[in-house]
Parts: structure tokens; sequence; C-alpha cells
């Protein structure tokens, strides 16, 4: 059977939340290899709020992520882009939807080296067949500071400068939710902290959604939230976060883990 087509964004057919999980359950392998790597996770994610997802090593942040942003099959339990279920898409309407509604920002910059900053800005949009619109391009532009590095390619840019490229394309297409892994992994303190200010710059000057996962108490920091997990379950949120009480929620996991351990 062949599944409907993938309805227009609507930003507020559902107030309030961006994206959502339900019992969110994924599991690798069976029998005596099998993982629990989601146990029934819910969680939802605030339109115009910047959400931090932290946790031990191999505490599923990352796989919570990849789900959410229908980067990867889940085994049971609901993901929702608004009010779009991805559990009734087809591969096709996924693709869509991540190109439509999604911006995603990697440790990786994966930009194309023989573009331009600006072409691999617009990369989505191209891709897509839509043209950008001049006004949020040029304010997305200035706000990571890009304005006279457009011309350039990758190769004639610094690490912080690419990750600024990734931002901006992120954002250009106005996407419903921006998803962040490691953004900051790759880069010096002092890059990681600028392309953190423009990812919380893009929240409260444009109303952007942001999630991003992190293993640093000093990224968190600049979230609105922060969401902990451990064993593939949440166990805590901590809203208004500093580096201190983040770093001294991190070490009672890591204590918790190694003690169930």
């Amino acid at each position: 059977m062949t599944a409907e087509p993938l309805a227009p964004y609507a930003p507020h057919a559902s107030p309030g939340t961006a994206a959502a999980t339900t019992d969110l359950t994924k599991v690798y392998g069976s029998g005596d290899t099998r993982v629990v790597a989601l146990d029934r996770v819910s969680v939802s994610f605030r339109e115009g709020e910047f959400t931090a997802i932290m946790g031990p090593s191999g505490c599923g942040k990352s796989t919570l992520m990849h789900c959410a942003a229908g980067l990867d099959s889940f085994s049971s339990g609901s993901v929702r882009i608004g009010t779009t279920e991805l559990g009734a898409l087809n591969d096709r309407q996924l693709t869509q939807l991540r190109r439509d509604r999604i911006g995603f920002v990697f440790q990786a910059f994966n930009l194309l080296p023989t573009l331009t900053a600006l072409e691999n800005i617009t990369l989505p949009l191209t891709v897509a067949g839509r043209r950008p619109d001049r006004a949020w391009l040029d304010r997305v532009v200035a706000m990571v500071g890009l304005s006279q590095r457009l011309g350039h390619r990758p190769g004639e840019l610094s690490g912080g400068q690419q990750q600024r490229v990734a931002v901006a394309r992120a954002l250009v297409s106005r996407p419903a939710i921006v998803f962040g892994d490691e953004p900051t992994g790759n880069l010096d303190s002092r890059s990681g902290a600028e392309v953190l200010g423009f990812l919380r710059d893009s929240v409260r000057e444009l109303g952007q959604t942001v999630v991003m996962v992190t293993h640093d108490p000093i990224a968190a920091g600049y979230a609105d939230r922060v969401l902990f997990l451990a064993d593939g379950r949440l166990v805590d949120e901590m809203a208004r976060p500093t580096p201190e009480r983040v770093l001294d929620r991190m070490k009672a996991l890591d204590t918790r883990a190694h003690t169930v351990g």
C-alpha cells in the first residue's frame, strides 16, 4: 500500500511542540547480543527552545537524536515532527521531511569542497528546487559572521568558519527544528564558543528550535534546558543550566553507572 503524500509543514499545528517522542524504543540484536539503546523514552522539544541532551558514554543520546531526526529507524513507540508521525512515512517521504523541515549540524562539517560558502549554505534549497528568501539568507549570513567569506571554498576557511557555514546551511530553509550532534567536537574552545553562541542566537533572535547532543558541560550551559539519559532512559532534566551544575549532575550519573556496572 502506498503511503499518503507528506502534508506541508504547519508550524503551529501542534502549539508549542516542534518534535516529540512517545515510548521510543530502539533495540539492536537479539538473544545474547540484544542491546536496548533506548528504553521507552518520552520527551517533547518545545518550539523556540535550545535543548541539550547529555549522559554517560553509550547512554543512547546520539541514538535518541538520530531516531528523532528520522536518520535511524526505531523498534517501537512514536516520533513526531510537528504533527507528522515518522513511523507512517516511506523512505521518499522521510527524505523530503529531512530536507524541508529539519536542519542538521554534525561534528564533521560535511561541506562540498568544490562549492563556495554561499553555494554550500544554499545547497538544500538548490536540491529542493527552491530559491532562497534573500532577506532571510542575508540575516542568517550576518548572524554567523560570514558576509565577507561567501565566495571562499571550504579549503580556504578555518574549521570554525566551516562550521559557521554548516550552521547557516541548517538555518537557511527555516526548518521546524535543528539537530546538532557534537557540533563543536572538532573545534578549539574559541571557535566552539562562537558556534554555540550562533546556535543560541538562532533561538533567541530567529525563533529557531535547536536540539544538541553533547558531552561537554560548557556547551550544555548555552542551552535553555538539559535532558540527561542513562542506560537508554530519560532520568533527569535541568532548566537554566550552568556548566558547574551540569558537571555535578554528570559526575553523579557516571558514579551511578560505575556502581551498577
